[in-house]
């Protein structure tokens, strides 16, 4: 095995190992014996678990946030954006598992990098110029953006969790009814909401 598949063989189980039992409880022994390899061949490629485990999150938030990205690169009416985005949260969660768990868990001590938070922040910035928009068109201050991003993205990201480990409703429903309390709010929700973008309904 060369040197670079040497590398992609530790993230992969690096990855599965985060997933499963988080930063704290993964060892680097189980990582070696996991990948067949000694400890200092660990060491050699990251440092050390905490090189690993920075290498693993990186790739998961540059996936989610280039899913983010693209789902919000067409031109649209903001509510068909909004639904894109809240679908391209839940389809990495859904196809993305353990990334997903390994990003919703607490970051190791004196790592910034990865924390909920920070992604909560980082996909909250793709969608700031969405509301910024729609603010200016209904003549409320654009400044706010930022602020209803962070909550708005924080209406997918923790109904994902949830939904990860229920399933029970369908994930176009799950995303439709986030788009229904973020768009319509308490006082205007519809009964039966739908996705736009997949059945439009005009407006």
């Amino acid at each position: 095995m060369t040197g670079p598949q040497r590398r992609e063989q530790l993230i992969v189980v690096g990855r599965t190992l985060f997933s499963e039992k988080g930063f704290e409880g993964t060892t680097v022994e189980e990582i070696a014996a996991s990948a067949e390899v000694s400890k200092p061949v660990i060491y050699e490629h990251f440092g050390g678990k905490e090189g690993l485990y920075a290498v693993v999150v990186d790739r998961e938030i540059q996936a989610l946030l280039t899913a983010i990205t693209d789902a919000l690169s067409e031109p649209a009416h903001p509510r068909a954006l909004l639904e894109r985005a809240a679908l391209s949260l839940l389809d990495y969660v859904e196809n993305s598992t353990e990334g997903f768990r390994i990003l919703v868990r607490d970051s190791p001590p004196g790592q910034s990098t990865g924390s909920f938070a920070s992604l909560i922040s980082d996909v909250a910035s793709q969608v700031e110029h969405i509301l910024a928009a729609e603010f200016k068109r209904q003549k409320l201050d654009p400044k706010m953006a930022p602020l209803y991003a962070q909550m708005l993205v924080g209406m997918v990201a923790t109904p994902g969790g949830w939904w990860l480990d229920s399933r029970r409703i369908k994930k176009e429903d799950v995303a439709a009814h986030v788009v229904n309390l973020a768009w319509n709010g308490l006082s205007g929700l519809e009964s039966k909401p739908g996705l736009r973008l997949i059945h439009p309904k005009g407006k």
